[in-house]
């Protein structure tokens, strides 16, 4: 359809439902969640009870645990960032020397190791999260029968939980930032070559200012992706449970409004990391 001749009323109207229906989809759970966080009454669901801030400050007199009171909670977003902070270092690292492999490298199998880099993906998180539980717990079996070592980060824990979330978070750094260095002018890097400068001067000064707004993007990617992955966390998780862990549980024992506080937590939060993220990218 050519976007200058008028549409008629009907398919104006089509449109004008569906995207008011797909709007409504996304974003009336989060609306309703944001919402109960403040209403006065021990369950986290309609109907209303009137506005209360006790599901974030706490109330002593009707035996309320806030959120900036519930150290449980507090110690498992803590735990999360750690992980999160630590998967998105390694990914964007990684994904940064995996698409330099891929576009400039030249050696037999690359077609090959680009689609076995795509494997990941498509594996559900559960079997991902059992497969490296079982073989990283036979490697430490191993080597305890073989040479009396001790590897706890073998066994489920943080560091198992941040290998498992970098398996697959890695490879979508690994794409972002292989699209973006795909159009890069390397006439720009033999200009640089032809006018005396260094290979760590081009990439500081021509490729990483071009690289950067994929950098953040990976990046950003890598840690939300990270701090609200379940599946693959929840097989490999040891005492320190992350924030989705912690919740499920209290889904289990008797959900209250202050999931729902830490819902609208951490929605806030994480506007405010992509708009920063935004920001950035555009300077």
């Amino acid at each position: 359809m050519i976007p200058s001749l008028p549409r008629p009323a009907w398919l104006r109207a089509a449109t004008t439902i569906y995207l008011v229906v797909f709007l409504a989809f996304l974003f009336l759970p989060l609306l309703v969640v944001a919402i109960f966080a403040f209403n006065d009454a021990p369950y986290p669901a309609p109907p209303w009870h009137g506005f209360t801030l006790d599901w974030f400050l706490g109330n002593a007199g009707k035996d309320r645990v806030g959120l900036f009171q519930d150290s449980e909670l507090l110690t498992s977003i803590w735990t999360s960032c750690l992980i999160a902070g630590s998967v998105t270092v390694l990914s964007v690292l990684v994904g940064t020397t995996n698409a330099f492999l891929i576009e400039r490298g030249r050696f037999r199998g690359k077609a090959a190791l680009s689609i076995m880099m795509l494997a990941p993906l498509v594996i559900p998180g559960v079997i991902l999260g059992i497969s490296i539980l079982a073989f990283a717990s036979r490697l430490a079996d191993l080597a305890d029968d073989w040479f009396s070592w001790d590897l706890d980060f073998l066994r489920p824990g943080l560091p198992l939980v941040v290998l498992g979330q970098f398996s697959y978070i890695a490879t979508i750094a690994t794409l972002t930032i292989a699209a973006r260095l795909r159009r890069f002018d390397r006439s720009l890097e033999e200009a640089a070559w032809n006018l005396g400068a260094s290979k760590a001067a081009v990439f500081r000064h021509i490729l990483l200012p071009f690289l950067r707004p994929a950098l953040l993007g990976s990046a950003a990617i890598a840690f939300l992706m990270s701090f609200a992955d379940f599946n693959t966390t929840l097989m490999l998780v040891g005492a320190d449970s992350p924030l989705t862990v912690m919740m499920y549980g209290r889904m289990h024992e008797g959900a209250t409004p202050v999931l729902n506080a830490v819902s609208l937590f951490l929605m806030l939060a994480s506007a405010l990391l992509a708009l920063s993220l935004l920001r950035g990218a555009k300077k």
